[in-house]
């Protein structure tokens, strides 16, 4: 792993974070898609961010466990469980995030507590990890009430050795974002989160089903680009309402 190591561009925050948490058997799957395609969905306020001249929609299962909420006991049921999300790269100002259109777990307390904390749309789901030496099999499917359904399923495997992202690369583009942005009753939020540089590796992939994308009405086409993660610790802070790009005193 001698490539150039990823860091943040500004420091996470002095205070303590909300939530620790560990991913796991991690898969990055991404297609480039146009940033029109997915503009309508996306709130005012936020510009998609693009490379390569296109925007990248990612559908990224893994592994959730050691959930841990500072302040509180452990949650029966939160300790370890699967968890799928779709998403986008958007920007606000000069500040680099993740956009969820959905993110599906086995954990009916979790998903219930993002809803409500993080104002993230979160579904049930009824989800498997399987693992047979380095190879996992991934299956979903939504059971989420009144929600579109949603199905996913893959083997993968990582076929490389790990590294972290060159600057500029599209790796690094997909990887190194440390906040995510909501939106809640009207409201936008963002919530900074701090990791390691990933150790990514190139994965080999059987994709076997994937309509995850129904929501936004959207067909993913041709072969994605895949990467893998063993195991990545994560901190998270309680998101906040966003200030506007150009003030950091005037919320939005």
């Amino acid at each position: 792993m001698n490539e150039p190591v990823d860091r943040r561009a500004t420091p996470p925050p002095s205070s303590a974070p909300a939530l620790h948490m560990t991913w796991s058997e991690l898969l990055f799957l991404h297609w480039r898609v146009p940033a029109a395609a997915l503009r309508d969905a996306i709130p005012r306020g936020l510009d998609i961010d693009e490379h390569d001249g296109s925007a990248w929609l990612g559908v990224v299962p893994f592994r959730m466990s050691d959930v841990r909420l500072r302040g509180c006991p452990k949650w029966p049921g939160t300790a370890e469980f699967p968890e799928l999300n779709v998403r986008t790269y958007v920007r606000h100002g000069e500040q680099r995030g993740v956009w969820f259109f959905s993110l599906d777990a086995a954990s009916w307390l979790s998903v219930r507590g993002a809803r409500a904390w993080f104002g993230l749309p979160y579904f049930d789901a009824r989800m498997s990890i399987e693992r047979e030496g380095a190879t996992v099999r991934y299956r979903s499917e939504r059971t989420h009430r009144r929600a579109l359904p949603a199905h996913f399923a893959a083997r993968y495997a990582p076929n490389g050795p790990a590294q972290t992202s060159r600057p500029g690369s599209l790796e690094r583009f997909l990887s190194s974002r440390y906040a995510l942005y909501a939106q809640r009753r009207g409201t936008l939020l963002r919530g900074e989160i701090d990791h390691p540089p990933w150790p990514l590796q190139p994965a080999e992939v059987e994709l076997e089903r994937c309509d995850m994308t129904r929501l936004l009405d959207l067909e993913l086409a041709g072969t994605p680009h895949a990467l893998y993660a063993e195991r990545l610790e994560v901190r998270a802070w309680a998101p906040g309402r966003l200030a506007r790009p150009d003030s950091a005193n005037a919320p939005l």
